[in-house]
């Protein structure tokens, strides 16, 4: 399986900074994106942080590894540069003052041959497009996500909802998170998004759907994507993290071989 990385934010049409974060390195398969909060610039800097952290540390780990690691081991390794991440974020919080109650959601994905390791802290999402239809992989860690899972209130009364960024679960904020993780099958033509909620506040999952089955490269569907949430109002920043999953033409030409084609 080989993979193509896509990454777009746009600081939207409100807000006067960018908020968001999102890195990649396609060499080793690992995508991260990051949406901050707090005061002043302090949420761009709890983003920047918690990206440049787990870059720096799981990145050489995965080019590093003499073999491909288990999915245990990702997960093992995903969990303490994460760990290191809030740890490194929460102290910047605490001993410089304008930083003082920064964080910030994540999501961070490993893609290795035809497996994703996804994890993910707070209401930042990763979705997969597969044969026509979207799925969300991530559930939020909110507090609209707790009413709706104790059924108090309905999808229609959440899309309205005034408590929609609150968040229940963020990195930097507390001596210890809980990185959720899940192990995914990827398949050939598979297009995985990660976005910040500066998208999925503004453009409905139906919306979502009707532009990525249109046609065009991933430069071209993060762009409509950015420009659809632009369009219905562009209240937060918006980021996008586009994976292309496809069949290694290496492996196809030797499947070829071996039938005779």
């Amino acid at each position: 399986m080989t993979y193509e990385f896509f990454a777009l934010t746009d600081t939207g049409r409100v807000r006067e900074n960018n908020e968001d974060a999102a890195s990649f390195d396609a060499a080793i398969g690992l995508a991260i994106l990051a949406d901050g909060m707090g005061g002043y610039n302090a949420g761009e800097v709890a983003s920047a942080m918690a990206t440049a952290v787990i870059t720096a540390e799981l990145g050489p780990w995965l080019s590093q590894a003499a073999t491909p690691p288990s999915a245990r081991d990702v997960r093992l390794a995903m969990e303490a540069c994460v760990d290191n991440a809030n740890r490194a974020i929460l102290t910047s919080a605490i001993t410089h003052e304008p930083y003082a109650g920064m964080g910030t959601t994540l999501v961070v994905g490993v893609f290795q041959h035809e497996r994703l390791i996804l994890g993910h802290i707070g209401d930042s999402r990763c979705y997969r497009w597969r044969h026509g239809a979207l799925t969300q992989l991530t559930r939020d860690h909110s507090l609209l996500q707790e009413q709706l899972d104790a059924g108090l209130i309905t999808a229609e009364q959440a899309a309205g909802s005034v408590n929609r960024n609150l968040v229940t679960r963020a990195l930097g904020v507390e001596d210890a998170v809980l990185l959720e993780i899940h192990e995914h099958r990827v398949e050939p033509d598979d297009v995985y998004l990660m976005c910040s909620d500066g998208l999925t506040d503004m453009v409905s999952d139906a919306a979502l759907a009707a532009i990525l089955s249109g046609n065009g490269e991933l430069a071209t569907l993060a762009a409509r994507l950015v420009d659809r949430a632009n369009a219905s109002g562009g209240r937060d920043n918006i980021t996008v993290l586009m994976i292309n999953a496809s069949q290694s033409t290496k492996k196809r030409g030797l499947m070829a071989r071996l039938l005779g084609k």
